[in-house]
């Protein structure tokens, strides 16, 4: 198994208390740590507003931060979990990916989904379509993708999408293209879209819920002829771990006590909730039985979300100790 870590960017209240001056300073100093030690990649979210309520505290935007990395960083995988295909035309957001992979040295990674955080769609204009749209948006910009980091040129005439001759050069220094990350566990067309162009999946659930989605998509890849042992499945995490489980409650009570401010008692109550008896919350031990039976299942690749990053790294380097040499 193979293990990425989030970058706190603000979105999840994670930033709350360090000012803007310097919170890229925070980000930078996570992103270079995970850069040093055993992660395979680092990652952020795309998104404008926070959650679970929109606040005006800091939400750092997505791809600025992957330019910023690609210089900052030289060895980790770059990743956003994940771009919001309706956010930028594809071909522009192809051409953006493929600079950020120059960068890099070639190590960017385009997590791609329909997108679904109605707030911030009509805050900045998008609208909100209903979901086959919005998941006719995703099948057509990965298609447009596809050719463009394969060609270097773009064509296409959709229902949703037209480019007319896009040149995307250079093209992405990895061979076939930037390696594309579907999320999402949509039976008909997200699987099917994994299915034809994902290296990656990502979707989440019960154990029950994996298995099943990953049966949906083994069954789109046998119609299409593409091997399902070549797509990587793949899951995100939240993740607090303690050395006993008294010290993961003074954890959690800690991060409760952080975002109480801002959220008030009632979404902190929930916003908590989310790390309740979570695969991922609990000693060493704990995550790493839990994380061997999702292995068991064909999990290959898991990526955690430390709501202490930016105020704590403790956890992270526990994590890094005595859960990682266990499972990778």
């Amino acid at each position: 198994m193979d293990f990425g870590i989030f970058v706190p960017q603000g979105w999840r209240h994670d930033l709350v208390g360090i000012a803007p001056a310097e919170q890229w300073q925070t980000m930078n100093a996570l992103a270079t740590a995970a850069d040093a030690g055993p992660w395979d990649s680092i990652w952020v979210y795309d998104h404008f507003h926070t959650v679970p309520i929109p606040s005006q505290e800091a939400t750092h935007e997505a791809w600025t931060l992957m330019a910023a990395f690609a210089a900052t960083t030289s060895r980790v995988k770059l990743g956003q979990m994940c771009t919001c295909m309706s956010y930028r035309n594809p071909a522009y957001l192809a051409k953006a990916a493929a600079t950020v992979d120059i960068i890099s040295g070639g190590r960017a990674q385009m997590g791609i989904g329909g997108g679904w955080y109605e707030h911030e769609w009509r805050a900045y204009g998008y609208g909100f379509p209903a979901i086959p749209e919005r998941l006719g948006r995703l099948r057509e910009g990965v298609e447009i993708m596809h050719q463009a980091w394969t060609t270097g040129t773009a064509t296409y005439d959709g229902k949703h999408y037209q480019v007319d001759g896009a040149i995307v050069r250079p093209l992405p220094l990895q061979e076939g293209g930037i390696p594309l990350w579907i999320a999402g566990g949509g039976e008909k067309v997200t699987l099917r879209i994994a299915a034809k162009r994902a290296s990656y999946t990502n979707f989440a659930g019960t154990l029950e819920e994996f298995d099943h989605k990953s049966e949906v998509l083994r069954g789109h890849c046998d119609e299409l002829g593409r091997d399902f042992g070549s797509i990587t499945r793949s899951s995100n995490f939240n993740t607090i771990v303690g050395a006993t489980e008294d010290e993961v409650s003074d954890r959690l009570e800690a991060v409760r006590a952080r975002v109480l401010p801002y959220l008030g008692e009632e979404e902190t109550t929930k916003f908590i909730a989310e790390y309740r008896d979570a695969p991922a919350v609990g000693t060493p031990e704990q995550i790493v039985e839990r994380m061997q039976e999702r292995a068991r299942h064909g999990l290959g690749y898991a990526i955690h979300y430390f709501p202490e990053a930016a105020y704590d790294r403790s956890g992270i380097e526990l994590f890094e100790r005595e859960v990682i040499p266990a499972l990778g």
